[in-house]
């Protein structure tokens, strides 16, 4: 989730833009919360997080990832 949350806060502010049914505020908010401890971090959270949200933010992406050519051989 910490590195989810760093790409998240790489992301152009154009494409956030385009794209705001994706959670980017959240998404790095946790990351901080993660990265720099900012009170307790609870586990339960932390668990739904990973089994819930991430892979609805999985399904979400998948599409605005572009198809790249199969390698010619």
């Amino acid at each position: 989730m910490e590195i989810i949350g760093e790409a998240a806060r790489k992301v152009s502010d154009s494409f956030k833009q385009k794209y705001p049914e994706i959670p980017w505020q959240s998404i790095i908010a946790q990351r901080n919360v993660i990265a720099h401890e900012y009170g307790e971090i609870k586990q339960e959270r932390i668990f739904a997080h990973a089994t819930k949200n991430i892979p609805r933010l999985i399904d979400q992406l998948k599409p605005l990832i572009p198809i790249l050519p199969e390698d010619k051989k």
